[in-house]
């Protein structure tokens, strides 16, 4: 039982599976931010939808401090066109 403000409210076990149930549609939702950042760096959106299911912390933080592959691609591109003028 627990007590709200002189009330006591009792939890079934549905009440729980419900916690639960919600719980883990917060955790999908959330798992997709870390996901779309390495989508919009180019690395792979699944492989850290599953890292941030997992460990949401760290796979937001290592998603937002990888480099951008768009953007090595598009560096590497340059110089092979400067070395081709």
């Amino acid at each position: 039982m627990t007590h709200f403000g002189g009330m006591i409210a009792s939890i079934s076990g549905w009440g729980w599976t419900g916690i639960g149930i919600v719980g883990f549609i917060i955790l999908l939702a959330l798992a997709f931010w870390p996901a779309r950042v390495a989508r919009r760096k180019g690395h792979s959106w699944l492989l850290f939808f599953i890292f941030s299911l997992f460990l949401f912390f760290p796979a937001l933080i290592v998603a937002y401090l990888m480099p951008n592959r768009y953007r090595q691609e598009r560096r590497r591109e340059r110089r092979e066109e400067r070395r081709d003028l």
